[in-house]
């Protein structure tokens, strides 16, 4: 990246790593350096960009939210987040519909998202400076069984937005319209920006 210039910054695609490699560990330390730019979310358990983001491994998507959130990558432009990443999707779904898959990635990120800003900032670093692993542990697992789904729901619905997407969708009839409009046709890949603030 540095040989690209100042400016150049890293997507950072989630399907396209070797496996057992530390993500967590790169998404700091591009954040540190000032790097990180954009994710593509996916999970490429069995195959490349196949899974709904999250559906495998949740509690490492919730690890990575940690490190965006902590180091200062997650936040609007007003906040002053200095390091503001751009959060996108990068899925080709198979065997699931497109647009339903879609909506349980985002909201895979979104509750992510919120359990890891649940995060208990100064015990955490009490327990780190301690020297404390189990401690640690304990406030990261206190934040990640954290049910956030009707917190969310609400949030939502404060927005003008549905409570519940899925449901929304699947209450509309759209799906069924865009089968019957695709007699013939062939299915195409839907990319999905995700905006939170």
């Amino acid at each position: 990246v540095a040989a690209l210039g100042e400016r150049a910054v890293v997507c950072l695609d989630t399907g396209h790593h070797a496996p057992g490699t530390n993500i967590e560990f790169i998404v700091a330390q591009l954040l540190r350096l000032g790097k990180l730019g954009s994710f593509d979310f996916n999970s490429r358990f069995y195959a490349d960009d196949d899974l709904i983001v999250g559906a495998a491994d949740p509690f490492q998507l919730f690890r990575i939210m940690f490190e965006v959130i902590r180091g200062g990558g997650f936040g609007p432009q007003e906040s002053g987040a200095p390091n503001n990443v751009a959060l996108m999707l990068d899925q080709c779904h198979n065997i699931e519909d497109k647009v339903p898959g879609q909506i349980r990635s985002v909201l895979n990120v979104q509750e992510m998202t919120a359990r890891a800003l649940l995060v208990d900032g100064p015990a955490l670093t009490a327990a780190q400076e301690a020297g404390d692993v189990l401690a640690a542990n304990a406030v990261f697992m206190d934040a990640f069984y954290t049910d956030v789904r009707r917190d969310l729901a609400g949030w939502r619905e404060e927005r003008g937005l549905p409570a519940d997407p899925m449901a929304a969708y699947l209450a509309s009839g759209y799906q069924e319209q865009i089968v019957a409009d695709r007699v013939g046709g062939a299915r195409i890949t839907v990319g999905v920006f995700l905006v939170m603030t």
